[in-house]
């Protein structure tokens, strides 16, 4: 039996997570289904930032380094996150962007690997991962290089040159899950360690570094973490790495003794040593407000209802769309697929640019798909109706036909 929007309103009703977007600053008359690029405004942010900026840095000024406790956000921060993505106090840091980061972090997978060369990443990798690959290989030389394996090939592709498997959990364009478990496996089986890059998986839902053995991660704060536009990155190193390696980017904050003004470098026990120069305290203040709306839920139930939620995108669509071009991108077991939706058309940019014309905002992914994100926190399953209501209408009137539509922006 076809789904009306009688039954949408019915799984609303019924959603344990409901109450949790009144803690969300949204549109009313906008369908937001972009929060895997930019999460929504938390209610608490603006007034907090305010706060910083009028008593912390305007009252209180420099003394707030320590009297606000500034100085300490990086791993404050960082043991919030931790909590979400299966790690311990003391193994994550907020620090600089994904891309800073995962340099730091590839430095220290080849230094501890250095009879090896090969960094092993997907085809379907973020491509600002794949760069600092390349960048660091070169910079590197001895024969480093960055090879590409389909992702379905991964573990077999891994052999006894490589140094470390690069991966992103959650693929930014189709939405594909690795194995994180079993890929971990295979690459420890060959000798080989692990970056994994969860920028489309922290706060969607349960992540388990240490419990899938994973040696390093990195992730972004402005996805389904909400933290604002450029929010700090973070990085995950466990344990047993954080005294192995100096990282490369040896700034003061990562020093053993930063207010020391030593001239020479000694690193910071622990994690504190990836750390590099001053945190933007104003971001950083931002970035907990979105780490405490999702903190405020339950992993299990927001990985859950994501996975519901796209079930019902992709039976909408093949019920009300069908004929009109669009074929399915993203896998449809709900198991192996992140808290995003993706369909393919030949004239997707321009099907996207319609539907935010009309209050619904996704985005493209070049060539040719059309990506939905699913942020369970706030997102009603209403939602989902009437995306794929307005979706319907703009393929059956060819309604994305016009110039407008077409029209390349600088950001898609």
């Amino acid at each position: 039996m076809p789904i009306d929007r009688a039954a949408c309103k019915a799984l609303d009703h019924a959603d344990p997570l409901a109450r949790h977007r009144d803690d969300f600053t949204l549109p009313d008359d906008v369908v937001y289904l972009d929060g895997n690029s930019l999460g929504a405004l938390p209610r608490a942010t603006a007034g907090r930032v305010a706060a910083c900026i009028a008593k912390d840095w305007g009252q209180d000024l420099i003394t707030s380094w320590n009297k606000a406790g500034w100085i300490d956000l990086p791993r404050r921060l960082g043991d919030k996150i931790a909590r979400l993505v299966g790690a311990a106090p003391g193994e994550v840091l907020v620090a600089d962007s994904t891309s800073v980061n995962l340099f730091k972090l590839l430095a220290a997978a080849l230094a501890l690997r250095p009879e090896r060369r090969t960094i092993l990443s997907d085809t379907g990798n973020f491509p600002t991962d794949l760069y600092m690959a390349q960048g660091l290989a070169a910079l590197r030389g001895a024969g480093h290089v960055l090879r590409l394996a389909e992702p379905a090939d991964v573990a077999h592709s891994i052999d006894g040159d490589t140094a470390v498997v690069m991966l992103t959990e959650v693929d930014y364009r189709t939405g594909r899950r690795h194995d994180m478990r079993a890929l971990t496996a295979a690459a420890h089986a060959a000798g080989a360690l692990t970056i994994w890059d969860l920028a489309h998986s922290a706060g969607a839902g349960p992540v388990d570094l240490a419990g899938c053995g994973a040696d390093f991660a990195v992730g972004c704060g402005y996805k389904f973490l909400n933290g604002g536009p450029g929010a700090p990155a973070f990085l995950y190193v466990p344990t047993r790495h954080q005294d192995a390696f100096v990282q490369p980017l040896s700034g003061w904050l990562g020093h053993a003794a930063p207010f020391a003004f030593e001239h020479g470098y000694r690193p910071a026990e622990g994690v504190s040593r990836y750390l590099c120069g001053t945190p933007p305290i104003l971001s950083m203040v931002a970035l907990e407000c979105g780490l405490d709306t999702v903190l405020a839920a339950d992993p299990a139930a927001l990985r859950a209802k994501a996975m519901r939620m796209g079930d019902l995108f992709i039976t909408l669509v093949e019920e009300r769309c069908a004929g009109h071009g669009l074929t399915l991108a993203c896998p449809r077991d709900a198991t192996t697929r992140g808290s995003q939706v993706s369909f393919r058309h030949p004239q997707g940019y321009a099907i996207v640019q319609a539907l935010v014309a009309r209050g619904v905002i996704g985005d493209f992914r070049a060539p040719d798909i059309l990506r939905f994100g699913l942020a369970p926190l706030y997102l009603r399953y209403d939602d989902i109706w009437r995306a794929t209501d307005e979706l319907a209408g703009i393929l059956a009137t060819r309604a994305w036909d016009q110039e407008r539509f077409h029209r390349r922006a600088a950001v898609t």
